[in-house]
C-alpha cells in the first residue's frame, strides 16, 4: 500500500481540486485513471508507487464520490 505521507497529500489534494461533476460522471476505473493521470502531471511516480496509489484510489471510490456529491450542495 502507499507509504508515502506526501503523495497520499498530493492524491487528496488533487481530487479536492477536481471538478466534482466530471469525476461523478466517470465509472469506478475511469475515475482512478484520471485522478493518477492529474497526480501523475504533478509529480514523478514510480511504477510500483503508481501501482500502490492506483490499489489505494480503488479502495477510496465510495468516499471520493461522496465528498464529489457533497461539494455540489
Amino acid at each position: 500500500m502507499v507509504t508515502n505521507a506526501s503523495i497520499l497529500r498530493l492524491a487528496w489534494s488533487v481530487i479536492e481540486e477536481s471538478r466534482s461533476r466530471e469525476l461523478l460522471m466517470l465509472n469506478d476505473a475511469g475515475l482512478v485513471k484520471e485522478l493518477l493521470r492529474q497526480i501523475s502531471r504533478r509529480v514523478l511516480l514510480s511504477g510500483e508507487e503508481e501501482g500502490n496509489l492506483y490499489q489505494y484510489i480503488s479502495s477510496k471510490t465510495a468516499l471520493i464520490r461522496d465528498l464529489a456529491e457533497s461539494s455540489l450542495n
